[in-house]
Parts: C-alpha cells; structure tokens; sequence
C-alpha cells in the first residue's frame, strides 16, 4: 500500500520505551491501540471517523489516513498520516477543522494517561462491526472480514487462522 501526502496534512512519527506501554497491552496491537485513543480524541471533537481493523481510519467507505507501528530494539515507534485538508481522489479528508498542534497536543496528553488496553478494546469491540464490509491483507491476498471473530488481544481469527496486526 502507498500514501499520498498532501499540503497541510498530519504525518509524523514519534516513539515511545516499549517499558512505558501500558502493562496489559500486546505489541501486535499497539497499531490498533494507539490508532483508537487518536479516533477518541477526534470524536471527540466531533468528527465522525471510525477505526478499521487494525490501523486505518475511516469516514463512512473512504479512508482518511492511520497508523503504523514498528519496534526498533526497545523502541515501539509510531506512524501517522491523516488527511486534515486535502485527500486524494478515492480518499477522505476529515470531516472537522483542527490543527495539527491542539490534535497533537490533546493526542499526546491522552498517550501520557497510559490508559489499559482492556479499557480500549472494550470500546473498539462495538467499533469492529463496521470493518466487517472490507478486507484486511495477509501475504498479498486479500482477506474479507464479514467473518472474521475479533480476540481479546486484538487479532482476528478466520476460517480457524488466527492473524495479527503486524503493521
């Protein structure tokens, strides 16, 4: 998968000690955890975005951006792109106006209260019921969700295959 970046959108990356992760949070799903406390916030704030498994966010049908996690040695480092202002065609932009600082600075603030990752997946459970209608991928071959049973650790499991977030 490819992202377009254009003018005044929100891409950064940032990096967190896998030691001050919430203590009951897996490393295969820290894409969706920390995706979910930014989908909070901007729901917060109004907008109607939602999160799809694993990682992407989503406003009704048309992506909006997401997040993409990787360890490096003791280091959980996060990605972000969301379209704030413009999208490409086939893509979303958000569907409220807020600059990048308050978003950081209010995303960031919610990352410092270390919140459990049972507190989140409790509220993405309801959340997952509208990524059944797409796919996820897995050794290039794509993966329809309609069936998919979300686990407690954030996996799903398909036809007895269980697949994790590894982005």
């Amino acid at each position: 998968n490819n992202w377009q970046g254009l003018r005044g959108n929100l891409f950064l990356s940032f990096a967190l000690s896998l030691e001050t992760l919430p203590k009951d949070l897996k490393l295969e799903s820290c894409s969706l955890y920390y995706a979910y406390l930014l989908k909070e916030i901007l729901n917060d704030l109004n907008s109607d975005i939602w999160l799809k498994w694993p990682n992407d966010f989503y406003l009704n049908n048309l992506k909006v951006g997401g997040i993409i996690t990787n360890i490096v040695d003791k280091t959980l480092v996060c990605g972000v792109g969301i379209n704030l202002a413009e999208a490409p065609k086939e893509f979303a932009s958000l569907d409220i106006k807020i600059s990048r600082e308050v978003l950081l600075k209010k995303y960031f603030k919610l990352i410092e209260k270390n919140v459990s990752w049972k507190q989140i997946f409790r509220k993405y459970k309801i959340e997952f019921e509208d990524s059944r209608k797409f796919f996820t991928h897995k050794s290039n071959l794509k993966i329809p969700l309609g069936n998919a049973i979300l686990e407690d650790d954030g996996s799903i499991s398909i036809n007895g295959e269980r697949i994790y977030s590894r982005r």
